[in-house]
């Protein structure tokens, strides 16, 4: 069960991967972009079928993957010639110059991949606002899957929740093994037995498993009459619960009631709001970790280099899988319908994960392209209120020695999180 949790979340991520290019595919071919190929990881080509203009295919490494746009940066042609002495690598020296030689490759890049009539068919050629839909595509792919991964999860399996129906019944309220010596518990004293439902608890009606432990709670100590229906019929038991000291959520200690009873779990379906509320936590989450995410790198490395404590935090594929894995093979309290929510919600949130991280506006990444194409309309707009010519295209091919500093940077990061995950690996055991 461990390696088939393992195989359907890189089935999931797969799948995810491929979802969020054709988020990017779709809107290119409707504005008119020559496509030439729509790839599902990265190295050496597993499988390719070219439909049309487009050859569609799968690689050997699935850690990404990318949609072939023509004319990604603008050419030397399609630039304002006022710029072109700022252009030329051979008019500066240093780094420099070594600048402007990487920016001049890609233009001239772009410009050998183009066949001849294409440059209206062009990325660079697209207005801004079609670069937006273009570059927003991918990440709102991800952010529709996993809505409505997580819907079919919430509004349609339902989420295991306790009932008023017990499950079990401690024989003692110790916190480690029963001993004959031990008294027994509270539960086992008052004659309750898995099966019953708690229908009130001390006069106050139950329906739900929240409502009977604060009715406890309320009780303290004190005896208090139960209501439960066996086979069907009432009966009325009295309870005294047993006072056990306990830590709060302060490290406090305190004295907490205790019965001894265990309730079953069954499917119910959330509402709505639940719903919308679990799903704005989940983004929000993944949204903070993004943005804190060299501290939380450094913690990584921290963590890892010293062997302390990594119960939490951000994860590679290799953590990731090992979670999937471990889930998988834990006895669910509703069966394998339990381990399957499990799954369901780990590929919803690796698709959060994906439509946050590509935000980051940085090249080569998609919030990298956006930015340049807000940039580009923007000064545009800015030429038009101020009665100026159109300052034309905006030369992208400039940041592309940042997109090197980045794929560098995934590339470390990628590095330390496989050397984490096996180092100081974290479970769902913690």
């Amino acid at each position: 069960m461990f390696w088939l949790g393992v195989l359907a979340l890189v089935l999931g991520l797969l799948v995810s991967i491929a979802w969020h290019e054709i988020g990017h595919l779709v809107p290119a071919k409707a504005f008119g972009v020559r496509v030439t190929q729509y790839m599902v990881g990265f190295g050496a080509t597993v499988f390719s079928r070219r439909h049309g203009e487009t050859e569609y295919g799968l690689k050997a490494i699935p850690l990404g993957g990318y949609i072939r746009m023509v004319g990604m940066y603008p050419t030397d042609a399609m630039l304002a010639p006022a710029g072109a002495a700022t252009r030329d690598p051979g008019s500066a020296t240093g780094v420099r110059r070594t600048l402007r030689q990487i920016a001049a490759d890609a233009r001239s890049y772009s410009a050998e991949e183009m066949l001849p009539g294409d440059e209206p068919r062009t990325y660079a050629r697209l207005s801004a606002p079609r670069k937006v839909i273009v570059m927003l595509g991918g990440p709102l792919a991800n952010l529709v899957l996993a809505v409505a991964l997580l819907a079919v999860v919430y509004l349609g399996i339902g989420l295991p929740t306790a009932t008023t129906t017990i499950a079990q019944v401690s024989p003692c309220v110790t916190s480690t093994e029963c001993t004959a010596a031990d008294p027994a518990s509270p539960a086992q004293q008052a004659g309750i037995e898995p099966g019953d439902v708690v229908v009130s608890w001390d006069g106050q009606a139950t329906t739900t498993w929240g409502e009977v432990q604060s009715a406890i709670l309320a009780g303290q100590g004190a005896s208090a009459d139960v209501v439960v229906r066996r086979e069907g019929q009432p009966r009325t038991l009295t309870v005294t619960p047993t006072l056990v000291e306990r830590e709060d959520a302060n490290g406090d200690l305190t004295q907490v009631p205790v019965v001894g009873i265990t309730p079953t779990a069954a499917l119910q379906r959330a509402d709505l709001g639940t719903f919308a509320r679990d799903l704005g936590a989940m983004i929000g989450g993944t949204i903070g970790v993004v943005v804190t995410l060299p501290a939380q790198l450094w913690d990584v490395a921290a963590a890892t280099i010293t062997g302390t404590d990594r119960s939490e935090g951000v994860l590679g594929l290799v953590g990731v899988g090992r979670l999937a894995g471990e889930a998988t093979s834990t006895t669910s309290s509703v069966g394998v319908m339990g381990n399957v929510i499990v799954l369901l919600q780990m590929v919803a949130s690796l698709n959060v994960a994906l439509f946050a991280f590509n935000l980051i506006p940085l090249l080569p990444l998609d919030g990298g392209h956006v930015l340049g194409a807000l940039v580009e309309g923007g000064r545009r707009r800015l030429a038009r209120w101020r009665g100026r010519p159109d300052p034309g295209l905006l030369d992208t091919s400039r940041f592309v020695p940042v997109s090197y500093v980045v794929v560098i940077a995934l590339l470390a990061m990628f590095v330390l999180l496989l050397v984490a995950d096996v180092v100081a690996p974290v479970t769902l055991s913690g």
